[in-house]
């Protein structure tokens, strides 16, 4: 499947919310294999959705300590016990930061032919599904960080 650009920072598309997938066709499923190939394009990407790279649909993928998949339309349930770990975007090459997320997480949606699917996840997986389920509403990880971290953070992407 064909590997794709990345939308980065500053692009529209990233601060809107996704459209839930209601069609599980064969288009669909092509989505799903473009996202996996372009996340899998570079070291260390252990997650993508589907708008970065300019589809608006509730998609993501992931491949995190010998897990991978994909998820259509997620909802998360996240644990009250947090972490603080660096973190970074496919959308900002290069900048990491450090983030507090849910140690664990429970994703639950459908695969590209429609079929139900949890994943349970903890530690960086969990954080993976976190910050791609955030793209799919248009929040960015650098949203909760105070105003100064944000100017430092937009600061240093290249």
């Amino acid at each position: 499947m064909t590997v794709r650009q990345i939308r980065m920072f500053g692009d529209p598309v990233l601060r809107e919310a996704a459209a839930p997938v209601t069609t599980f066709d064969r288009e669909l499923r092509d989505l799903v294999r473009s996202l996996t190939a372009t996340m899998r394009a570079g070291a260390g990407r252990a997650g993508l959705a589907a708008p970065q790279l300019g589809v608006p649909l509730r998609v993501i993928v992931y491949d995190v300590d010998g897990r991978a998949g994909h998820i259509v339309n997620p909802r998360l349930e996240r644990s009250g016990r947090t972490v603080v770990a660096d973190e970074a975007c496919l959308s900002a090459p290069g900048v990491w930061w450090p983030r507090e997320r849910s140690f664990s997480a429970v994703a639950r949606g459908r695969d590209m032919y429609g079929k139900p699917v949890t994943v349970r996840a903890i530690a960086m997986l969990a954080r993976v599904l976190q910050h791609e389920a955030d793209h799919l509403d248009g929040v960015l990880f650098i949203d909760d960080l105070p105003a100064e971290d944000q100017r430092r953070f937009l600061a240093a992407i290249p």
